[in-house]
């Protein structure tokens, strides 16, 4: 197998996983685009390599098993192991979310990308994994999903959204299980928030730059291997719970 660090960064064609794809990149790290849109992934990997990345393409929607099991499949075959996983694909499931006259299927829609897709595919990467020296996992979460902050009067968390927020919530409360069980193993897994950045997610309302919300998901991947594992990170240290 190579020493070149391997890393998979989910939704990683535009935006905030793109960042983070070119900063693992620069690194000298060998990094799969993994995106839904393969025409789009393509694009993504063209613009890396004219950057001087090592990046390969990887077809995935996270939110279909075969599909999840292909990319398992196909990066096994490429790169024989996994050093870095980045959940970055997200969905916001669009607004208002208001609680008393949501689409139930958008709270599903939510729930089946940001939560059970990060489930899927982390159980599908964990082989590949465990083969690492200093595996890494990180989960793309967001400030919206901190209880502390979105109960706390006067701190700005964004509109009502009872599927988005909530959904990152979840995702928090699934790194700490895997946390958990993976305790007693190498395995470091947290996760970050980026910060409110300007991407299609949003509209580009966001007052951060995608690059500077792929800071912290750089800082976790390259924890050192007495670094933290399950937590919850921003650029100023510690998120709330």
């Amino acid at each position: 197998m190579s020493e070149q660090t391997i890393a998979l960064v989910t939704g990683a064609n535009k935006g905030i996983g793109y960042e983070i794809a070119a900063g693992l990149g620069a690194l000298g790290w060998r990094v799969g685009v993994a995106a839904r849109n393969e025409e789009r992934c393509e694009a993504a990997v063209a613009k890396l390599h004219a950057g001087g990345v090592d990046a390969f393409g990887v077809p995935l929607d996270v939110t279909d098993d075969a599909s999840v099991a292909a990319a398992a499949e196909s990066l096994r075959d490429r790169a024989g192991r996994l050093d870095v996983l980045v959940n970055n694909a997200g969905i916001t499931g669009g607004m208002p979310q208001t609680p008393t006259t949501v689409d139930l299927d958008t709270v599903r829609a939510a729930v089946e990308t940001n939560v059970i897709g990060v489930i899927r595919v982390t159980n599908a990467l964990l082989p590949l994994l465990r083969r690492s020296a200093s595996p890494r996992i990180v989960n793309m979460s967001s400030s919206v999903g901190s209880l502390t902050r979105q109960s706390t009067p006067g701190t700005e968390t964004g509109p009502i959204a009872v599927a988005y927020a909530p959904s990152k919530t979840f995702l928090n409360a699934v790194t700490v299980q895997y946390a958990r069980e993976l305790r007693d193993t190498n395995i470091l897994i947290n996760a970050a928030c980026p910060g409110y950045c300007a991407t299609d997610l949003n509209g580009f309302r966001g007052v951060r730059t995608p690059q500077q919300g792929a800071a912290i998901a750089l800082r976790l991947a390259t924890l050192p291997d007495d670094g933290p594992t399950g937590g919850f990170f921003e650029d100023a240290g510690e998120v709330p719970w």
